[in-house]
């Protein structure tokens, strides 16, 4: 299959799984931090406490998170390591244009619908799946991360190496 034809099939599966993971979080980040923040103040009331008072921010931080793996994976998987930086910000603009957008569209046509999307919520009282959930673009970022330092180091570190002992035996020779 050609680049083209893949491109034509693949980008439409990137931007709906992608749009799909910025509602649900969107969705059900909210529940997933209560849940954390009171079992935090059964522990130790006094964070518990001062948690509960700026849940909003702590749900705006954990759905950031999100949307910056996303923002930031979903474009190079589009785009490839050759994207201009005008580029990404259109893909990752229209991803959060589409997630409002198609989220009011939901609850003004389909009610039921995301009244039943949003009965899912109860899975996230369970702390550990909550912790799981929020914990996941966390996970994600780590795993890029480590696969990308893999990915540079390997073919890397045999030419500082050899680099090195090349610069070490150029001094030595200067120094005799």
């Amino acid at each position: 299959m050609s680049t083209l034809g893949k491109a034509v099939f693949i980008t439409p599966l990137y931007l709906s799984i992608a749009w799909t993971l910025m509602i649900s979080y969107q969705l059900f980040t909210e529940t997933a931090v209560t849940t954390l923040v009171t079992q935090i103040d059964t522990f130790i009331p006094s964070i518990g406490f001062w948690l509960a008072a700026r849940v909003d921010m702590v749900v705006f931080v954990y759905a950031f998170a999100w949307t910056f793996v996303l923002s930031s994976v979903i474009p190079a998987l589009l785009l490839g390591k050759e994207r201009g930086v005008l580029v990404q910000f259109f893909v990752c603009l229209t991803l959060t244009f589409l997630a409002f957008i198609l989220l009011d569209l939901m609850e003004i046509y389909a009610g039921t619908s995301l009244a039943q999307l949003l009965s899912f919520a109860f899975v996230f009282t369970n702390p550990i799946l909550a912790t799981f959930y929020l914990a996941l673009p966390y996970i994600v970022m780590i795993a890029l991360d480590v696969r990308a330092r893999r990915k540079k180091k390997a073919p890397g570190d045999l030419e500082t190496y050899v680099g090195s002992e090349q610069w070490v035996e150029q001094k030595y020779q200067e120094a005799q």
